[in-house]
């Protein structure tokens, strides 16, 4: 997970949830990732490795046509708006050269707490859930992150203003 450092300490952001649901991350701030030393000895050692992006290259993944294309042994994903996630790729040539996969249309947003007019849009969190379950052929074994993914946003959501109804009228 490459992430923005304006990411970093957004209460919101679901970076921090990931990596304490996945032993198998690594996290790495930055936002041009190019000469990144830690990154691209990641992509070396983990290959193949796929880029979560949106380019119009990107394949859906699971749904590779070409016999050519293997599966993902390494995904790395983008976190920060879509502004920022778009600069990040700009800048770190490194990323450029990497085959991009995107998720299948129709994936529901369970992300409640953050919005965007972007549609599929997705938050960090669910998007590397969804590509894992995906990769991995077993939806099973990550519902019950999805589930506390929506705990998560539910427990957000209970300290904004708008959600606390009050039983008196005229406030």
């Amino acid at each position: 997970m490459l992430q923005h450092p304006t990411e970093v300490k957004q209460t919101k952001g679901t970076v921090g949830l990931l990596a304490q649901s996945l032993s198998n991350i690594e996290v790495i701030v930055g936002e041009d990732f190019s000469d990144n030393e830690q990154v691209n000895q990641f992509i070396e050692a983990n290959q193949p490795c796929y880029l979560l992006y949106p380019n119009e290259n990107a394949q859906v993944l699971g749904q590779f046509t070409d016999g050519d294309k293997q599966t993902p042994k390494s995904l790395i994903l983008l976190d920060g708006t879509w502004k920022k996630a778009y600069r990040m790729f700009q800048l770190s040539k490194n990323l450029h050269q990497l085959p991009s996969v995107v998720l299948p249309e129709g994936i529901e947003c369970l992300y409640q707490i953050r919005k965007t007019s972007k549609k599929q849009a997705l938050s960090s969190y669910e998007a590397c859930v969804n590509a894992l379950a995906l990769l991995e052929q077993d939806q099973a074994k990550y519902q019950n992150m999805l589930d506390n993914f929506i705990k998560f946003n539910e427990f957000q959501l209970s300290f904004t203003p708008s959600h606390h109804h009050s039983s008196t009228k005229g406030e």
